[in-house]
């Protein structure tokens, strides 16, 4: 592998939150970065105001010849695509994994991929290690079991990659999330907070900005990762579930703002007509037990995690987000990640 292909990554979806932070780290520690989508212009224009762009590559992450053709010459695969919304898991997910595994075998790249604590039993499994034995309880649980089972499969055959598991993400450009689109109303001022998760029950998030520069670092330390690689984020750990509620009402000076929990009866009301609304009712059971990630695998690798004080990133995230009146935005948010 030549020095240029070792600095080169190719991000799919990098139109939605995780990719383009993703995408954005790379850059701003001197990547060259592709990014594949449908729609060239449209993604351009998402970025015309960032100091850096990735070079735009037209293509479909379901179509093989597109992902193997993005990624010649590429060192490594950013596969951050998911279905939009939570529908289509059992039909894209694993097709997708199979086209960026075929396009790294071609270009000997190493796949990076985000994981989920989806593979874990929420019930019985609450303090996550890298190389535990894998439970799943949902649909989408088993899926990501099967990605990732994939990717363990692929390095016997000189395929190369890295799991890089966390909470969920909130971040200024995180697009679809919890935090981003339930707990604070993107684009106005914070008036009322929804949260999920029930009182005394901890739960864990990742700021976007910190995973993707812990992301580009281990990228980076090619030489001391294995072939099959899995590392836990440890991120930020609420554990009271009233710690990202308590920082949003410090950064805003309103300590009296009210706090809601989710209606969850709701999306059983609307599961038979939505599958969005019947994949959002299988994660109920994430939100009511404690699952923590243990970093230990990241902190052996990098020597620390990178960390963002909580006031701070939430400051950024609800500036970010266009719900700091004082605060001019940093940039408009990713939308949802989409495939492409």
């Amino acid at each position: 592998m030549t020095f240029s292909s070792m600095r080169t990554a190719l991000v799919l979806g990098a139109t939605g939150g995780i990719g383009g932070v993703m995408a954005e780290a790379l850059l701003a520690r001197g990547w060259h970065v592709r990014a594949m989508v449908r729609d060239p212009i449209k993604a351009a224009d998402r970025w015309r105001d960032r100091p850096a762009r990735p070079e735009w590559i037209i293509g479909d992450a379901m179509v093989e010849a597109d992902v193997v053709r993005a990624a010649e010459g590429a060192g490594t695969i950013i596969h951050a695509v998911n279905p939009l919304a939570y529908r289509g898991w059992g039909r894209l997910v694993l097709p997708m994994i199979d086209n960026s595994i075929a396009a790294a075998a071609r270009a000997g790249s190493r796949i990076m991929l985000p994981g989920t604590i989806y593979n874990f039993d929420p019930a019985s499994q609450t303090l996550l290690h890298e190389d535990m034995l894998q439970h799943p309880t949902t649909k989408k649980g088993a899926i990501r079991v099967a990605l990732e089972r994939r990717l363990e499969q692929a390095s016997a055959r000189g395929v190369s990659s890295l799991i890089v598991r966390s909470g969920d993400y909130f971040g200024p450009r995180a697009g679809q999330g919890w935090f981003n689109q339930l707990l604070v109303q993107p684009g106005r001022p914070v008036r009322r907070i929804i949260h999920p998760g029930a009182a005394g029950i901890g739960h864990g998030w990742a700021y976007l900005p910190d995973l993707a520069e812990a992301v580009v670092r281990l990228i980076e330390a090619e030489e001391r990762l294995r072939s099959f690689e899995r590392v836990h984020f440890a991120g930020h750990w609420d554990a009271d579930g009233h710690a990202i509620a308590d920082a949003v009402k410090r950064v805003v000076g309103r300590p009296d703002i009210p706090v809601h929990r989710f209606p969850w009866w709701l999306t059983g009301l609307a599961a038979p007509f939505s599958e969005t609304m019947r994949e959002m009712r299988e994660i109920r059971r994430f939100w009511r037990s404690p699952m923590r990630l243990d970093n230990s695998r990241m902190v052996a690798l990098l020597g620390a995690e990178p960390h963002t004080p909580l006031d701070i990133a939430i400051r950024d995230t609800l500036a970010g987000m266009g719900c700091l009146d004082e605060i001019v935005a940093p940039g408009r948010a990713y939308p949802s990640t989409s495939i492409g």
